[in-house]
């Protein structure tokens, strides 16, 4: 798929990745995009940046009602991407309840999966097009001290999985994005290294426009997924010593 002249809808675009997905967008030429977050105020500044091709639209995946608005009335997107996501830093049992792992589940899998049923019809009027579900090394294996957030990134990638199988039939390129810690303020807890969120978006798009499925944007995504097809446990046994506090 080629993103010049495309038209796209970023959800979560006042985030940390989101609003390098608006300036990565640009860069490549697009012609529209529709810059989605709860408070379209909080994208002031994005818009700014060029008012005649970044559109602020008032978007809360988590409420069914305002994703079914927004698919009625962006009808000319031919490029999702799925980049809204919440991760509160939560274990399994450390956690005092399970409002942390209700809370990341309902945006980062039923989010985006609402997103996805209810933009896959204007997609393939649009000539198939292409979904981009922002997700993480850490959906392959769990991370003790974000393990609620893992968990529900395993089960936005096997989402993936399913939705690319369930739209190939109308041409949808459906791209899963795995980096591993990205500098933005979601990961001051975390150890270096981190990939620069310009780097993620760039291999991001450079995905999409090689109809690459599964990208693993930065040296420590792509070094992980390597130990993880040689020996997944030493993985998960490494990971284990980092734990909630």
């Amino acid at each position: 798929m080629q993103i010049e002249n495309a038209i796209a809808l970023v959800t979560g675009a006042n985030g940390g990745i989101g609003k390098h997905y608006v300036d990565g967008l640009l860069a490549a030429g697009i012609s529209k995009i529709y810059a989605g977050a709860r408070n379209p105020n909080s994208l002031a500044d994005i818009v700014a940046v060029d008012p005649q091709r970044i559109i602020p639209i008032a978007l809360d995946i988590t409420d069914e009602e305002s994703v079914r608005v927004a698919a009625s009335k962006y009808e000319d997107v031919n490029l999702l991407i799925n980049n809204a996501g919440v991760g509160l830093l939560q274990g399994f049992i450390s956690s005092p309840d399970l409002k942390a792992a209700k809370a990341e589940i309902e945006v980062n899998y039923f989010g985006t999966l609402r997103m996805c049923r209810a933009f896959a019809p204007v997609l393939q009027a649009n000539g198939g097009g292409a979904i981009v579900n922002m997700l993480t090394i850490l959906a392959k294996v769990n991370l003790p001290l974000n393990a609620s957030y893992c968990a529900s990134k395993a089960a936005t990638l096997l989402m993936t999985q399913g939705i690319r199988a369930e739209l190939a039939a109308q041409g949808t390129l459906v791209v899963g994005v795995m980096p591993g810690t990205v500098d933005t303020g979601m990961s001051t807890h975390f150890p270096p290294p981190k990939v620069a969120p310009e780097v993620v978006v760039q291999e991001a798009l450079q995905a999409v426009i090689d109809g690459v499925e599964d990208v693993y944007p930065g040296e420590q995504a792509k070094e992980m997924a390597s130990q993880l097809l040689k020996d997944p446990k030493a993985v998960e046994k490494a990971l284990a010593k980092m734990l909630p506090n």
